[in-house]
């Protein structure tokens, strides 16, 4: 199997972990992880086929990569997109103090793009309306079971993320076992079954991008932006209606929880980069305060 390297040199201030922490789904996630030498893997679907990119930063700040599988050269072709060169923050303006704080704080955090919807569309769409650890997990028994091993000398445990054929093989006792309920499998279906044409959202970016998404039943605002923000750097696409962000910017900002409705009225003087001010105030450790009931954890598994 071909091996191809890179070499590339950040022309900007660059915090690979805060770039591609998006992407990581929990810890143990099988398709990007750090390996205990500190190399970042990560295993994906490409239009060439499947690939595997490991890359680690060298002490003089250039970015060394490897690849593997069909997909290889294009993810290498693709890395500086991955960690941000798309992206240019020098028209934001911060309109808070805090959000300025955060700014300085995080030099490096840039917004990447993966350049490719399918692989970060399957676990958004698993994200919906249930707990973070419900969703992680669907996420990693998918993968091991649906997704193939990893092209190349990758690590045993990394996955590339199934493909839409193989989402559309799943049957229904498996993705019951994987704890899916009806109305995500239903939309990772649809999704499956037009995967080829979502890919143009990339081209289409903004409000175009999230639009043609939102035209497969079951993707709605939140979901759209989930993926926007991953596959092509969307620096306004805003996850309204998710659980955590309201609290955490409400209080970061104005030291009480918004409604989807406040969120929006508080960040319309960063349109178009809203989504940049929200990134900004979560690099920096903002959290939603732990303290009331907290969301319980269902086992689809067990219904």
């Amino acid at each position: 199997m071909p091996e191809y390297f890179r070499r590339w040199v950040p022309p900007f201030e660059l915090d690979i972990d805060q770039v591609v922490a998006p992407l990581r789904r929990g810890r143990g996630d099988p398709c990007c992880r750090y390996d205990e030498g500190g190399r970042l893997w990560l295993a994906r679907n490409t239009g060439e086929g499947p690939g595997t990119l490991v890359l680690r930063r060298a002490s003089d700040g250039t970015v060394e990569a490897k690849a593997w599988g069909d997909g290889g050269e294009v993810l290498l072709n693709g890395l500086p997109s991955l960690l941000g060169a798309d992206d240019d923050p020098s028209g934001f303006s911060a309109h808070h103090e805090v959000v300025e704080w955060a700014r300085r704080r995080s030099p490096g955090l840039r917004l990447g793009a993966t350049l490719w919807v399918w692989d970060v569309l399957v676990p958004s769409v698993l994200e919906q309306k249930v707990t973070g650890y419900e969703a992680r997990r669907s996420w990693r028994e998918l993968c091991r079971w649906f997704g193939e091993r990893a092209p190349g000398p990758a690590p045993e445990w990394l996955r590339v993320p199934p493909t839409p054929a193989a989402i559309r093989s799943i049957v229904d006792w498996k993705w019951h076992r994987a704890g899916v309920d009806l109305s995500r499998r239903t939309t990772l279906i649809a999704a499956a079954r037009v995967a080829p044409r979502l890919e143009r959202a990339v081209v289409l970016g903004g409000a175009e991008g999230r639009a043609l998404l939102r035209n497969v039943r079951g993707i709605g605002v939140w979901t759209a932006a989930e993926i926007a923000q991953r596959a092509w750097g969307d620096a306004d696409a805003v996850s309204f209606g998710d659980f955590h962000i309201p609290a955490i910017v409400g209080h970061a900002l104005a030291g009480r929880a918004f409604d989807d409705e406040g969120l929006r009225e508080e960040l319309e003087p960063y349109v178009p980069q809203r989504q940049r001010a929200v990134r900004y105030l979560t690099a920096a450790g903002f959290s939603r305060p732990r303290f009331g009931p907290r969301y319980a954890p269902r086992d689809y598994r067990a219904i």
